[in-house]
C-alpha cells in the first residue's frame, strides 16, 4: 500500500465521518484513526449567522515567556519509554535543547520529540496515549 493509497482512505474517512479504518492488503494490515469531530446540531429555518469575528480585530499577541512544542506528525502520544518506565519529562523539569520529551507512534515506528531550546517544563497538554493531530500542542516550555 503507497502513500496515496492511505490518504485516499484518510479522505474517505473524513467523508464519512469514520474514526477508525482497517484495511488489510497483500497480507500487509493497516489502521486508520482519528478523533471524532464534535456533535453538530442542525439548525433548520435560520437566518444567516453574522461573522464571528470582525475583520478590524488585531491578531492576538503570542506569549514569549513560552516555547509551545507542537506535534509534527499524528499518531500516538507516549511519555515515557516503556509502560512501567518513569515518564521523560514532568512538569518542573529542567530540558536541555535536544533532550527527548516524549515518544508518538505513528504506523508502528516510535518517533521521539524533541525540545527545541533549553528551559522547564511548566505544562504537558495532553494524556500519555492520546491520539494527537499535526499541531496538537504537546508541551509549554518557560525560557
Amino acid at each position: 500500500m503507497n502513500e496515496a493509497d492511505i490518504r485516499k482512505y484518510a479522505e474517505m474517512m473524513q467523508e464519512l465521518g469514520l474514526t477508525g479504518l482497517e484495511i488489510t492488503e497483500d497480507n500487509k494490515k493497516v489502521r486508520l484513526e482519528r478523533m471524532a469531530a464534535p456533535a453538530q446540531t442542525a439548525v433548520i429555518n435560520a437566518a444567516p449567522a453574522a461573522p464571528a469575528v470582525p475583520a478590524s480585530v488585531p491578531a492576538p499577541i503570542e506569549n514569549t515567556d513560552f516555547i509551545s512544542v507542537k506535534s509534527p506528525i499524528i499518531g500516538v502520544f507516549y511519555a515515557a519509554p516503556a509502560e512501567n518506565a518513569e515518564p521523560y519529562v514532568k512538569v518542573g523539569d529542567q530540558v536541555k535543547k535536544g533532550q527527548t520529551l516524549c515518544l508518538i507512534e505513528a504506523m508502528k515506528l516510535m518517533n521521539e520529540i524533541t525540545a527545541d531550546q533549553d528551559g522547564v517544563i511548566s505544562e504537558i497538554c495532553v494524556t500519555n496515549g492520546s491520539i494527537v493531530e499535526f499541531g496538537t500542542e504537546l508541551f509549554r516550555i518557560k525560557r
